[in-house]
Parts: C-alpha cells; sequence; structure tokens
C-alpha cells in the first residue's frame, strides 16, 4: 500500500498521533496545577455551564455514574463545590462552584486555554474552521455508524 496523504488511514493516524501529542501536553499542563484531570473537568464544566445536577456532569465529563459521585465528594471535601437538593425535585442534587472553586479553576482554564492557543498556533482561523468542520463531521459520521452497527447487531 503506498502511502497518500490524501487517503483516509492515512489522516486517521496522522489525527491519532497528533491527538496523543496534544494529550500530553495539555493533560500535563493541568498536572503541573497540582489537580487531577477529573477534578479539572468537573470544575470547568460548572464553571462554564453553571450549577448542573449530578446526573447531568457525568456524560459531559465522560464519568460513570459512580465516578462522579466520588469526584462530586472529593470536591466538596476541598471546598470546591456545593451540593443541594434541587427545588423543583428531592431526588436530584444540584452541584456548584464555590468561591474557593471558582478561584482555583479560574486561572487554571486560562492558563490550559492559552496552551490549548499555543498548540494551534500555526493554523489561521480559517483553516481551525475547517479543521472543526472536518472533525465535527467525522465525529458525527462514525457516531451514526456506531449507532446503525449497534441496531444490526441486535437484530
Amino acid at each position: 500500500m503506498t502511502k497518500a496523504s490524501s487517503a483516509p488511514v492515512h489522516c486517521w493516524l496522522v489525527w491519532r498521533k497528533a491527538d496523543e501529542a496534544a494529550r500530553d501536553y495539555l493533560y500535563g499542563g493541568i498536572e503541573e496545577t497540582g489537580i487531577s484531570d477529573t477534578d479539572f473537568r468537573v470544575l470547568e464544566a460548572l464553571l462554564h455551564k453553571g450549577p448542573l445536577p449530578v446526573n447531568t456532569i457525568g456524560p459531559k465529563v465522560h464519568l460513570t455514574p459512580g465516578s462522579i459521585s466520588v469526584a462530586v465528594d472529593r470536591l466538596l471535601e476541598k471546598g470546591l463545590v456545593s451540593r443541594a437538593e434541587s427545588p423543583d425535585d428531592r431526588r436530584v442534587r444540584i452541584v456548584a462552584l464555590t468561591k474557593s472553586g471558582k478561584d482555583l479553576i479560574v486561572p487554571i482554564f486560562r492558563k490550559h486555554s492559552a496552551e490549548i492557543g499555543r498548540v494551534f498556533a500555526d493554523a489561521n482561523s480559517k483553516e481551525l474552521q475547517v479543521l472543526e468542520k472536518v472533525l465535527k463531521n467525522a465525529g458525527k459520521r462514525a457516531r451514526a455508524l456506531a449507532e446503525e452497527r449497534s441496531r444490526t447487531r441486535n437484530r
């Protein structure tokens, strides 16, 4: 098989290598802040989405129900989040950043955002728009194909 830079297999390999390199760099930056990746994801979601039910946070940050409960408990013990019953449904617990949590995550996210900017420093605005569109379309297509495969298996 000859290597063609426009071949989907080659694009996949380049995408994977770029993703691995970016993850190594970006997660290393989060690690330097002294908080875990899990705590970062939960705090960042609350910073940008506002208070959320516990069961809503998990899927947003790719954590199982058990893992999100443990993460919220840990952040609660550190005083970084609060947890309260929903006024609409007592079965639902709403998690929110405390002032300490916000004071912690804001500069960490600012640093993380700057590091993401450094990763993409060689791309101009138009290239970033094209990359975003291609990746979004590939992700949607892959999800649809996975759902189709799942339906076919379950017949």
